[in-house]
């Protein structure tokens, strides 16, 4: 015993993991970021602090940091983490020898013209039989088998890890981008009614020179047609109020409804910080994501590898029984009634039709698949970044031209009442700027609407968020 002992201890010592070694990949980013001079952009990280602060609303931080915990999704994500962590408690559990406990008691009577009776009493009467054991085994990892299983499992742990920052990251995501709708919507909703107070003070006017006979009942018709008009946009848009509000209550996991008390006042839309951290391209692979999940996924593939060359190798295990027997349960613990079992056993494949080959031809394969899927995660993301920089720079180009254009419009309506008023021009050129300005303001709110999410979508493509714990 002492001698098999000895050499299963020095083979222990002497084992090695098969199979080849997981290598970080190489995120083949640029150095710097291509950046329009109009973004703005500044030193550091959005992963340094939660990036929906740097939008300036301290009630979209409020919906975000609850969402974080109240979603389903998110809570679904955080269940699945807590599985693959579990998973890894059972897996590391192979590197530990096993022992059981068992006791039975059995009455039974044999044949006469059996085999064997162990009552000794050849079959002629029942008897009983009580036994109790403790068992032991140990499987003696020399090849890295249940090493390599230990480590796809940690690749497991850090891939669900990652899948559950991709969810923080997309709800976080989300719902800033709903509650920018939404005030985005009330904006509009403002625009509509101030531009129908300035519609029904025209047709006021109208109709007190029709009355007067110094127009016609076609400038009346027409400006009542203006105001018919700009009624009919606000129904659209209280609804799609209502649509914003509960679809930002689903992300908290409340019932339709449920904030309205909260959101339906009108708010400005986020102005965010002039400048934009963009950090450098070389964080891009720590921060995003599904970058990191797609690494978790190349190293579960590379560790299968080395799983499935152990299969080819023999494997030892170690296994042990004490315990006792006796046809009289007073015997039970009695010397003599002791019994007991020691030694190693191997298994050996010989002849397996193929079957070790092929899995190991599958596993390598799928290590390529891993190893493209990074590639095309990794480009993917350097993609989504640079267009989200040029989207954000021009959005902001935009909304600047358009507060002049408002602007100017509100100098030419003005100018138009006053020499419709004096007789010196048409009801048609204060309708048709009238129709300008109502156009142009919407279009300044859609702007600064897009400018702002154009805002959160770059925020994303960098990946920042919560840091990782």
């Amino acid at each position: 015993m002492r001698h098999s002992l000895l050499f299963l201890a020095m083979l222990g010592l002497g084992a090695c993991s098969v199979g080849p070694d997981f290598q970080r990949p190489d995120a083949q980013l640029p150095d710097t970021w291509h950046a329009s001079p109009h973004l703005g952009a500044a030193p550091g990280s959005p992963a340094d602090s939660q990036w929906w602060q740097q939008l300036g609303d301290a009630q979209l931080t409020s919906l975000v940091e609850r969402a974080a915990k109240a979603n389903l999704d998110v809570r679904g994500a955080s269940n699945r983490l807590e599985q693959s962590r579990v998973m890894r408690q059972v897996t590391g559990s192979q590197q530990l020898p096993g022992v059981s406990a068992n006791g039975s008691y059995r009455r039974a009577r044999n044949s006469a013209e059996g085999l064997n009776d162990p009552s000794g009493q050849s079959g002629q009467a029942p008897f009983e039989l009580w036994s109790s054991t403790l068992d032991a085994s140990w499987e003696i990892d020399l090849w890295g088998h249940v090493r390599r299983n230990i480590e796809a499992a940690d690749a497991e742990i850090q891939l669900t890890q990652a899948q559950r920052d991709g969810v923080l990251l997309s709800i976080a995501a989300e719902t800033a981008t709903d509650y920018i709708r939404l005030r985005g919507v009330q904006a509009k909703l403002g625009v509509a009614r101030q531009n129908l107070e300035i519609a029904q003070q025209s047709r006021q006017l109208t109709q007190a020179r029709f009355e007067n006979g110094v127009t016609t009942n076609l400038d009346t018709s027409n400006a009542a047609a203006q105001v018919a008009t700009i009624q009919a946009v606000i129904p659209a848009l209280g609804a799609e109020q209502d649509r914003l509000i509960n679809a930002l209550s689903y992300l908290l996991a409340e019932p339709p409804r449920a904030l309205n008390a909260e959101l339906i006042e009108p708010k400005s839309i986020p102005h965010p910080a002039p400048d934009v951290p963009l950090g450098l391209p070389s964080e891009l692979a720590q921060r995003r994501p599904d970058i990191q999940q797609s690494e978790a996924a190349l190293h579960r593939a590379t560790a299968a590898i080395g799983v499935a060359q152990a299969d080819f190798y023999p494997r030892v295990s170690l296994g042990a029984t004490l315990g006792s027997q006796a046809l009289d349960g007073s015997d039970l613990g009695a010397w003599n009634s002791r019994q007991w079992s020691f030694g190693p056993s191997l298994y050996l494949p010989i002849f397996q039709g193929g079957r070790l080959t092929g899995t190991l031809e599958l596993r390598k394969q799928q290590e390529q698949e891993a190893a493209i899927n990074y590639q095309r995660v990794v480009l993917g993301a350097w993609h989504e970044v640079d267009n989200a920089v040029t989207d954000y720079a021009a959005e902001k180009q935009r909304h600047t031209a358009l507060q002049e254009a408002v602007s100017q419009n509100n100098i030419a309506l003005s100018t138009a009442r006053d020499r419709y008023t004096q007789g010196a021009a048409d009801f048609i050129n204060v309708l048709g700027v009238q129709r300008a300005l109502l156009d142009t303001e919407s279009a300044l709110v859609d702007s600064a609407t897009a400018a702002a999410i154009d805002r959160v979508r770059l925020y994303r493509a960098l990946g920042g968020g919560w840091p990782r714990g």
